[in-house]
C-alpha cells in the first residue's frame, strides 16, 4: 500500500488556516444540542421559497426572449457551457440599475462561488515572488487560504473604526518596494467584513482609491455583506466610486439567494495588453475578464448552467433587482443582529467580567468580543461541553496573532429564542471561566 509523507506534499495542506472550516465542523458535530454562533450560513428560513424548476423555466423564457429557440435554450441547461457564463446580462443589469456599477457584461464572469473568483484573480495577478498581497486585518479565511494554496506572500493592514489603515497601507507598499518587490494588490470587504463586522466610510473608500491610483495598486472588493444594510445607510461600492478601473469586484448569490447553488460573479473590465503588439492591432487588447475565463476553463471549465438558470430566473422573477431579491433577507438579518446586541447587552451588560467587550456593527453577521483570556480549542471545547454554546476563535482570522482573545460570534444562522438562550448560555460560560 502507497504511504505518502506529508512532508512531499504541499505545505498548504498543513496551514492551519485551510484545517479552521474542518475544525469547527468537528467540534459542532460532537455538540449537536448546543447552541452554534459558528456557522455564517444563511438563515434556513431564507430557503424554502428556492422554487428550482420554476426559476429555471423563468430564466429559459429569457433566453427564448433574446432569440433562441426553446429547444436551443433547453439544450444549454445540458451543455458545458461558455467559461465566461451564461447569465453575465441578467448579473450586470442587476449591478448597474441597483449599485451604479456600469460594466459590460462581457467583463464579468459567473464563478463557483466567489471563492473561485478569488483563486482565479490571485493566480492571474501574482507572477513574481516579490508580489505582494496585503490582506486587511482580520481577514475572511477563503483568501487568505488561497493565497497560500498559491505560494503569495502576504501582508496583514489593519482595520480602524473607519475601514482599513490607508497609512499602514501606504507604508506596507513601501516595505515591499525596499524590499525589491511590489504591493500588487489590497483585498478587503468594505461593507460588515467576516470576521471583523467592520464598515469603511464613504471618505475613507475615496481616500482609498486615490491612494491606489497613487501606489499603482489594485483592489479585491469582496461585497457579499453590503446587501444587510439598513434601508436608506446604503453606501457606494469601491466599484461604483471607481473611475479608474483599479477596482475588481468579486460577489455572492450565497446569501441573497442560496448557497447550494455555489453561484459567485467578478467584474474584471481592466485592460490587459501585450507588450510586443504593437497597440495599433486591434485585437492586441483584452480584458482581465478574458484572461480570467481562460483560467476558469482549465479549473472548473464552466459554472452549472442548472445552478445559472435557477440565480438568473431568481433575479428574473425580482424585477432584475439585486436589492429586491436580498430584501427580505436583509430585514431578517437586521433583526437578528439586533436581538445578538440587545441580549448581551441584557445578559452580559452589566455583569461581564473585565476586559469583557465587543463591537456593535449595524450590519453583516458578526459580532466580535474581546475576552480577557486566550480564546483558544480547550477554551472552545469546555464552552461547547458544559455550557453549551459555540462560538469561532478568531486567531484563524489573524496574520499577526492579534486575535488571540477574541471570538466572533455569527447570528445568521439562528432564531431569536436561540440567539437569547444562547447569549444566556454564553453569559454564564463568560462569567464563570473568565472572571479574573
Amino acid at each position: 500500500m502507497v504511504h505518502l509523507n506529508i512532508d512531499r506534499l504541499h505545505g498548504a495542506v498543513r496551514a492551519p488556516v485551510l484545517g479552521s472550516i474542518s475544525f469547527l465542523n468537528e467540534v459542532m458535530s460532537r455538540h449537536p444540542g448546543a447552541i452554534s454562533f459558528a456557522p455564517g450560513a444563511p438563515h434556513p428560513d431564507t430557503l424554502p421559497g428556492v422554487e428550482i424548476q420554476r426559476f429555471t423555466d423563468r430564466f429559459l423564457d429569457h433566453v427564448v426572449a433574446r432569440g433562441a429557440s426553446p429547444a436551443q435554450a433547453r439544450r444549454l441547461l445540458f451543455e458545458y457551457g461558455p467559461s465566461r457564463g451564461l447569465i453575465n446580462d441578467i448579473v450586470a443589469e442587476a449591478l448597474r440599475r441597483d449599485h451604479g456599477i456600469d460594466a459590460p457584461p462581457e467583463s464579468y464572469v459567473i464563478t463557483v462561488g466567489a471563492q473561485e473568483a478569488m483563486l482565479l484573480v490571485l493566480r492571474a495577478l501574482f507572477r513574481s515572488p516579490g508580489d505582494v498581497l496585503a490582506l486587511a486585518n482580520p481577514c475572511f479565511v477563503g483568501i487568505t487560504g488561497a493565497a497560500r494554496l498559491l505560494d503569495i506572500d502576504v501582508v496583514a493592514v489593519d482595520e480602524t473604526a473607519d475601514g482599513i489603515d490607508l497609512e499602514g497601507l501606504e507604508r506596507a507598499c513601501e516595505q515591499a518596494r525596499a524590499a525589491g518587490g511590489a504591493l500588487r494588490a489590497l483585498y478587503v470587504a468594505p461593507d460588515y467584513s467576516n470576521p471583523g463586522g467592520g464598515r469603511m466610510t464613504l471618505d475613507c473608500r475615496r481616500r482609498l482609491l486615490a491612494l491606489a491610483a497613487e501606489q499603482d495598486l489594485l483592489i479585491l472588493e469582496d461585497n457579499a455583506y453590503a446587501f444587510t444594510a439598513a434601508t436608506g445607510a446604503e453606501l457606494p461600492s469601491l466599484k461604483a466610486l471607481d473611475t479608474e478601473r483599479r477596482v475588481i469586484h468579486i460577489g455572492t448569490f450565497a446569501k441573497t439567494a442560496f448557497p447550494g447553488a455555489r453561484v459567485g460573479f467578478v467584474i474584471a473590465d481592466q485592460s490587459v495588453g501585450d507588450a510586443s503588439v504593437t497597440t495599433a492591432d486591434s485585437d492586441a487588447t483584452q480584458t482581465l475578464a478574458d484572461v480570467l475565463a481562460t483560467l476558469k476553463s482549465m479549473v472548473t471549465v464552466n459554472t452549472s448552467p442548472l445552478s445559472q438558470a435557477v440565480i438568473g430566473g431568481l433575479l428574473l422573477e425580482h424585477g432584475g433587482s439585486l436589492d429586491a431579491l436580498g430584501h427580505a433577507k436583509s430585514e431578517l438579518y437586521q433583526r437578528n443582529l439586533r436581538l445578538l446586541l440587545a441580549a448581551l447587552d441584557w445578559h452580559l451588560g452589566a455583569t461581564a467580567p473585565a476586559g469583557i467587550s465587543w463591537n456593535r456593527p449595524d450590519g453583516g453577521f458578526f459580532v466580535r468580543v474581546h475576552l480577557p483570556v486566550p480564546a483558544d480549542a480547550a477554551l472552545l471545547e469546555l464552552s461547547a461541553a458544559e455550557y453549551g454554546v459555540l462560538w469561532t476563535p478568531m486567531r484563524q482570522f489573524y496574520l499577526d496573532g492579534a486575535g488571540d482573545t477574541q471570538i466572533r460570534l455569527s447570528c445568521s444562522y439562528l432564531d431569536p429564542d436561540e440567539i437569547e438562550e444562547g447569549v444566556r448560555r454564553l453569559t454564564a460560560f463568560l462569567t464563570k471561566e473568565t472572571g479574573q
